[in-house]
């Protein structure tokens, strides 16, 4: 397809005051002074509590040719401790700079109005750019807009401009390409995309899917990536309450980042209703099935989602892992291997095949080089060192000495903040350390890892089902009652 050109070249980014002073060549109580009175073009990091801030090169050379502002910043050369006190009338911002259309939803921060030029000249792998797009939605959807919605439910639908409709088809293109890389490439258009049409929902849904995937296909955090997904499909579900899409979003985020699994459920059904040939209601209900222990119902869904569409590698994969929960472990060995095979740098058919099919059978030869591939593909280096210490612990002691290095590896990481208390009690559990398996799932539970949507079926845990501490975890998670 020849809209899917690849995302305009992102220019080049200062990162704090002192840089931008020094694209000057001024200090920075000067360019503080310029943003607040002249309209410099420097914008706030959401969320961030030390007040950062950042520009873009281009832009700041753009600013200084504006008439009124030429003489001044040629003949200024002193530091500036006096600024404050300066009566000047700031200039006016070229119309260029001007777009009415485009406003943060919330006051979030004092930057400047984003321009089109300014979020689409966004690096790809600059994930807060969108946030300034989405940020406040939690409360402008919690709070007095269930009026605003049902006026939306009765709107004609919103007809998209031609450009802000390509931007979204470029963004899909790359999303459904499922590699670190391209997600972030799928950012940049989906944010092109609401900078053109604010209004428009689907670029929405666009970033909510895309952050839903960052946070397994890339090093974004999950704590970071499922509150963005959340904002942004709810958003969606305010601009267009009947997009099936937007609701199957905010399904996905609900339960994997909130276990909200009622809330799941209720939306996954509205949009199989609103849409029941949409492959990727089909395909998340039935990974959200298997996790609730449903696995059944979820080979139903995800071989409805693959008949919907047959060529769909993530939906094949899932396939994989399903069969699986289901028994059909034979079955599911030959359709990941396949995967593997056809499409390799698809992160999960080699995941798949490395937990579900290699380790449990023994076969720690095929989990090493399956996870190994994983690692690369993930640009995860930690991961690679730790399977470095997996496998020559399985060298000097077998199984045991493979388990052993997990645990010390997974625990090193969470002492020193980095690891997460969920991989420490999966290797604790592995080793039958039930207690501290217990310990650690706590710890998980009180930090919200989004790994405990998975307790009913991880089998990494299945020692601990009896357990009354660990099936009172499960209540308080919201996940049904284990057999």
């Amino acid at each position: 397809m020849a809209a899917h050109s690849e995302p305009l070249a992102p220019k080049k980014r200062l990162d704090s005051w002192k840089e931008i002073a020094t694209f000057f060549g001024r200090d920075e109580r000067t360019v503080k002074r310029w943003e607040k009175e002249r309209g410099l073009p420097v914008y706030r990091v959401p969320g961030s509590a030390r007040g950062g801030v950042f520009a873009y090169a281009e832009e700041l050379a753009e600013w200084l040719k504006t008439p009124s502002l030429v003489l001044e910043v040629a003949d200024l050369t002193h530091d500036d401790s006096s600024a404050g006190d300066s009566q000047e009338t700031a200039p006016a911002l070229p119309a260029s700079k001007v777009d009415a259309g485009v406003t943060p939803l919330g006051s979030y921060s004092a930057a400047p109005i984003p321009t089109p030029s300014r979020l689409a000249a966004a690096k790809p792998f600059f994930w807060l750019a969108p946030l300034v797009l989405i940020v406040g939605t939690f409360l402008a959807f919690s709070f007095g807009h269930r009026e605003p919605r049902f006026k939306n439910a009765l709107a004609a639908p919103h007809v998209p401009s031609a450009e802000a409709q390509d931007l979204y088809l470029k963004g899909r293109y790359y999303f459904e390409k499922r590699t670190a890389d391209d997600l972030n490439k799928a950012v940049d258009f989906f944010t092109q995309a609401i900078v053109h049409d604010p209004g428009y929902a689907a670029p929405y849904v666009g970033l909510a899917d895309t952050y839903n995937l960052l946070r397994e296909y890339s090093a974004m955090p999950p704590q970071e990536a499922y509150p963005r997904a959340l904002a942004a499909a709810r958003k969606a579900v305010e601009l267009d309450p009947n997009s099936a899409e937007a609701h199957n979003s905010l399904a996905f985020a609900s339960f994997w980042g909130f276990f909200d699994a009622a809330t799941a459920d209720r939306e996954f059904k509205r949009a199989i209703e609103l849409d029941a040939t949409l492959p990727r209601a089909h395909h998340w209900y039935a990974t959200f099935l298997v996790e609730i222990g449903r696995a059944p119902e979820a080979l139903t869904e995800i071989e409805r989602a693959r008949q919907l569409d047959p060529s769909s590698t993530p939906i094949l994969a899932d396939k994989g892992f399903i069969l699986v929960e289901n028994g059909k472990k034979e079955e599911a060995r030959v359709l990941l291997t396949q995967l593997s095979l056809s499409q390799p740098d698809f992160i999960h058919s080699h995941q798949y095949l490395a937990d579900l099919i290699y380790f449990p059978e023994g076969n720690y030869s095929g989990y090493f080089q399956e996870n190994r591939i994983v690692a690369r593909l993930r640009h995860d280096g930690t991961a690679e060192k730790n399977l470095e210490a997996e496998e020559k612990g399985y060298q000097s002691g077998g199984l045991p000495g493979l388990l052993e290095a997990r645990l010390r590896t997974a625990q090193e990481l969470f002492d020193r903040g980095f690891g997460s208390a969920f991989e420490v009690a999966e290797a604790h559990s592995d080793l039958g350390q039930n207690d501290d398996a217990l310990k650690y799932l706590d710890i998980a539970y009180q930090r919200h890892d989004q790994m405990l949507a998975t307790l009913d079926v991880n089998s990494h845990l299945q020692s601990l089902h009896q357990n009354q501490q660990f099936r009172e975890l499960v209540a308080r998670i919201g996940l049904p009652p284990l057999n």
